[in-house]
């Protein structure tokens, strides 16, 4: 049983073992050997007095009896105290060896622990310091035992402050958080401390100190106001946002908002509205646009949504939505002023063919005057069944067709739409462009030769646009080509994967630096206002496709653009967008 007590359990933690008392038995043993010879000595004495007194005995026998038992009495007595004091003894070491075991266990702990513990009395002295406190500050402990206000550790010029914290502490009004103050080091330096207080009590209840715990809190501090001004950074940033940033988790109650920055708050309050709405669009949305108007506040957002842990670890939704009412506002202005400046190249276009298309409508409105200036005489001359009369009518017919087609063509071609995307047959757009660039091409003395690969697919585009673009580059070739001995502009139609690619190929002066013909406001042409080209590119590209120039291996240029074939999703969006109109 002695193997398995507390005491002994101590003593094998701290590996400590009490001083050895294997010679505490040896005063009640030398008691009783004393108290034998005594006994001896006395009987010896009593035998020898006996024998030279004899009537002593004859005369006081039963005195002597009474004598010796007493004797034998108080010798049994003794030898009883003796083994209850040899037991008291023994018992008394092992509760001091227990005591000094617990003394040097709590001694080993005081040691041990980290947190500098400092005990005060009523009035303020220092009556104990433990190591971990005299490493903390610097300072022995034989410095600190005994001192009084103001302690070695304070920092000079505050003592003020110490003070008022002191009155805290002994007046037992310490907070629960503890007291902060700044400690100085023995050796000047100084850190920040965080000090706890409680009552120290003796045995009968009654108070005799207060027990202070001191840890240092420099680095916790320093971390601590860290993540604190990086919050608060985080947190203006947030605030600052024109974009409307909630953060929200479903509950059996429905949407509750954890988190709404001051944009949201302005737009949609306090309340879960805005955010369930834009998410219900977004769930709601069959297309891949991220776009959503919010009648309640008349405006469009662009809407982005993450799932992320919240710091409890459930799982939240957060949400971003960009104000882009102006945006598209903007961007509808910019495409009302582009289709505009698409129109003015367009006249512009005309213009300079104004010359040549005259010319080209007074040959055939000159043939239908002659033709019939002649049927008319047949008529006049009674030669009614003359078969010249039906033959100067059918050409006068297909003269008056020849005009009519010139001008249908320019009608459209000038004519102001609306942008609109549809299923278009790339040889009807390449073969009424070539209609418009013949009579540029005959003014010039030069000729246009196409090739168009069969069977192509219908390209999704505006064929009045695609038309523009096509046009713009065959005529710079032709005026490219002016001063040139090389009379042909090719045009070349191919697929290409899933594009359709034209390529227009001239034999002029050619270009240095392709990329910056696409520039605006830069031309080659002394009278050019270097806009055509960049509004090609920009039609092309509102197409998903792509446009380029290339040096001609065999001089001049090559002119090249793609655009995608139609497909079913084309189809789809080209309905709706109809259907929208």
């Amino acid at each position: 049983m002695e193997e398995s007590s507390p005491t002994n359990l101590i003593s094998k933690a701290l590996s400590y073992t009490s001083k050895p008392r294997r010679f505490y038995w040896l005063a009640p043993v030398f008691v009783i050997i004393l108290y034998i010879a005594v006994m001896i000595a006395f009987f010896s004495l009593q035998k020898i007095q006996t024998n030279l007194l004899p009537y002593f005995i004859d005369n006081n026998e039963a005195l002597q009896h009474l004598l010796n038992l007493t004797i034998i009495a108080l010798s049994i007595l003794i030898i009883m105290s003796l083994f209850v004091m040899w037991h008291y003894i023994r018992q008394r070491l092992k509760t001091e060896a227990a005591l000094e075991t617990e003394t040097i266990f709590r001694r080993a702990m005081e040691n041990s622990i980290l947190t500098g513990m400092r005990v005060i009395d009523m009035t303020g002295k220092i009556i104990y310091v433990n190591p971990a406190f005299c490493r903390l500050i610097g300072w022995d402990e034989t410095s600190l035992l005994g001192a009084v206000q103001p302690y070695p550790y304070w920092v000079p010029g505050r003592h003020k402050e110490h003070m008022r914290n002191m009155e805290l502490v002994l007046n037992g009004k310490t907070p629960n958080s503890g007291i902060e103050l700044e400690v100085q080091r023995k050796d000047g330096s100084r850190f920040t401390a965080r000090l706890y207080v409680s009552p120290m009590r003796n045995s009968d209840g009654h108070q005799i100190g207060w027990m202070t715990s001191m840890t240092d809190i420099t680095e916790p501090k320093r971390v601590r106001e860290a993540l604190s001004a990086a919050h608060e950074r985080f947190m203006t940033v947030l605030e600052s946002l024109d974009d409307a940033i909630s953060v929200a988790r479903d509950t059996p109650n429905g949407v509750e908002i954890l988190f709404a920055n001051r944009t949201y708050r302005r737009l949609f309050g306090s309340q879960p509205y805005g955010h369930e709405e834009l998410f219900k669009q977004y769930n709601d949305s069959t297309d891949d646009t991220n776009q959503y108007y919010i009648p309640l506040v008349n405006i469009w957002f662009e809407v982005h949504h993450r799932t992320l842990s919240w710091t409890d670890g459930r799982k939240v939704r957060l949400q971003v939505a960009r104000d882009i009412t102006e945006r598209l506002k903007h961007e509808q202005e910019s495409l009302n002023q582009q289709e505009k400046i698409q129109i003015t190249s367009r006249l512009t276009t005309m213009g300079e063919m104004a010359s040549t298309l005259a010319h080209e409508l007074n040959q055939p409105l000159t043939a239908i005057v002659n033709y019939n200036t002649a049927a008319m005489n047949l008529l006049k001359s009674g030669q009614t069944e003359n078969p010249m009369l039906i033959t100067a009518l059918e050409k006068s017919a297909t003269q008056a067709e020849r005009a009519g087609r010139i001008i249908s063509r320019i009608r459209a071609f000038v004519k102001r739409n609306d942008p609109r995307r549809q299923r278009a047959s790339i040889n009807r757009i390449v073969s009424n462009t070539l209609d418009l660039a013949e009579i540029d091409a005959r003014k010039h003395g030069k000729q246009i030769e196409a090739y168009i690969e069969p069977d192509l697919p219908d390209v999704f585009a505006d064929p009045i646009l695609i038309e523009q673009v096509l046009l713009n580059l065959i005529k710079n070739g032709l005026e490219s080509m002016i001063n040139s001995k090389e009379t042909v502009v090719r045009v070349l139609v191919n697929r290409s994967n899933k594009y359709v690619e034209v390529a227009v190929i001239d034999r002029g002066y050619g270009i240095k630096e392709p990329d910056q013909l696409f520039k605006p406001f830069f031309s080659t042409k002394p009278e050019g206002l270097g806009m055509g080209l960049n509004i090609c590119r920009s039609i092309i590209e509102s197409h998903n496709g792509q446009l380029w120039a290339t040096p001609n291996p065999d001089g001049g240029t090559i002119f090249r653009f793609k655009i995608p074939f139609a497909n079913s999703n084309n189809t789809i969006s080209t309905d709706k967008e109809i259907h929208n109109d």
